[in-house]
């Protein structure tokens, strides 16, 4: 099931971008061919790193992207567009190309991780839907993998759509979080869209709804005999909660021939609770019933759980997950790299009295260096037009220090942008959720260096540049000058 199946967002747009596109074809621009490089400033929680995604659906809405007799007269009831230019529309589909990262790409701050090569108007039309796929998606993955790290190969499962801003959210929050490291996910919609595991048992309300605590949690053995999950803090866990989950082990499940599979506890002193649970479970010799935690969970506190001995087999987490609560913006942006001007792509650049505010201009390639051992050690931009040759010493420039002579030696260059759209049309075959989760897996435990992927103060991974680069950086730059 894709996201436009059922609806068209193609107006999912800012105004300017009409206005703008309006614009340019009432100048006779349209056809001008441009480059917009999308990138983001900092990563989210001062972590070391973020995880690209949102790119497949991006690819559905440029592969859908139209506009239809509601949305054209909408836009004349704005008096604001020229007729020809609404005709236009009437017959627009996006004819450029796309360049991005592979979804689940580790990446790093002020790097291309997507570049739109298109006509004016084409490129310009996109970049809501672009940015607001990227922000969101990338968001939650990135807070995800800050919490699957936490858990220390405990099982991480998103619980957090009715804590999520809308439904697309909780949605896409959910296949985002899978992305980042969790295991499933409670939002069923999730799951039939994309193929994620869902899991859920009972809210308090089942527990309040029958006479007595036991008596809940026997119709619920009762009619799940095979995955019993019992939320044992309605009342009281230690006194009430625990002892009829056990009873309902012995007296209902064992002479079914069937196992009490979990029990959950969602409020108190998860630590202190969970290890008395426990020990308690243990003693009754339930040793394979799982002690599932959850309750405003993240990954200060699930580290703080565990640092204290907590006995949890696996959290379920929601808010702080699917809002990315300690850091809710995201602030990828998309911005104007170069211009076609009698056949050959001239770069722009923005300038800034914020130097991070300053872009890297032109139609460029970004490539991951690696060392001998397979650690990726920088990210390195060059010209479009260059190839990096790692077989002698490779002179690089670090543009905080490039006064510096500094070289790769013994490594290896591995680009990173490849082609998902030329034409309008797509080229490539997008990854699986699996295989986009395998990435992110793979790359964060073989090549990224643990120190980046530590919470507090982590090792910041380095952007270099090619001298041929960086000279036509500075040029525009001195070029610029008042």
């Amino acid at each position: 099931m894709k996201q436009n199946e059922a609806r068209n967002l193609t107006m999912m747009m800012d105004l300017y971008e009409l206005t703008m596109a309006n614009g340019y074809f009432n100048d006779q621009d349209k056809d001008v061919k441009v480059a917009f490089d999308v990138f983001y400033r900092r990563n989210p929680d001062d972590g070391g790193f973020a995880i690209f995604a949102g790119l497949e659906q991006i690819v559905e809405y440029i592969e859908n992207l139209h506009f239809g007799e509601e949305d054209i007269a909408y836009l004349q009831s704005l008096h604001i567009f020229t007729e020809d230019f609404l005709n236009y529309l009437k017959d627009f589909e996006f004819k450029g190309d796309v360049y991005a990262f592979k979804e689940g790409t580790v990446m790093y701050p002020n790097e291309p991780i997507m570049t739109i090569v298109a006509p004016l108007i084409d490129a310009q039309l996109v970049e809501t839907a672009i940015l607001a796929q990227i922000n969101h998606q990338s968001l939650i993955a990135t807070k995800t993998r800050r919490i699957v790290k936490a858990a220390n190969g405990r099982a991480v499962s998103d619980f957090g759509a009715r804590r999520a801003h809308n439904n697309d959210a909780a949605v896409y929050g959910a296949r985002a979080a899978y992305i980042g490291g969790a295991v499933g996910t409670a939002t069923v919609l999730a799951g039939q869209m994309f193929d994620i595991p869902v899991s859920g048992t009972m809210a308090h309300s089942w527990v309040m709804y029958y006479k007595d605590e036991f008596e809940a949690f026997k119709h619920y053995a009762e009619n799940y005999p095979d995955g019993t999950v019992l939320l044992v803090d309605t009342y009281d866990v230690i006194k009430s909660g625990i002892p009829n989950a056990i009873r309902v082990a012995k007296e209902v499940l064992e002479p079914m021939g069937k196992r009490l599979k979990g029990i959950r506890i969602d409020s108190g002193d998860l630590a202190y609770l969970s290890k008395k649970i426990r020990k308690m479970l243990d003693k009754a010799e339930l040793q394979d019933c799982k002690i599932i935690v959850s309750n405003s969970l993240d990954e200060r506190t699930i580290t703080s759980i565990m640092d204290q001995g907590g006995q949890v087999d696996s959290f379920g987490v929601g808010e702080r997950l699917i809002t990315a609560k300690s850091d809710p913006v995201f602030g990828a942006v998309y911005k104007i790299a170069a211009v076609m001007e009698n056949g050959v792509f001239v770069p722009r650049i923005k300038i800034s009295e914020n130097i991070e505010k300053i872009t890297n201009p032109g139609l460029k390639d970004v490539y991951r260096i690696y060392d001998e051992s397979g650690h990726a050690v920088a990210d390195l931009i060059t010209r479009a037009d260059e190839e990096p040759d790692m077989s002698v010493p490779y002179r690089y420039v670090d543009p905080e220090k490039p006064w510096k002579n500094r070289y790769f030696t013994g490594c290896r260059a591995v680009k990173l942008q490849h082609p998902v759209i030329q034409g309008g049309k797509l080229v490539t075959k997008l990854d699986s959720l699996d295989e986009i989760k395998k990435r992110v897996k793979e790359q964060l435990g073989s090549e990224i260096w643990e120190e980046e992927q530590r919470f507090e103060n982590p090792h910041r991974h380095y952007l270099d540049m090619s001298p041929e680069y960086y000279e036509m950086k500075m040029s525009l730059l001195h070029d610029s000058r008042e």
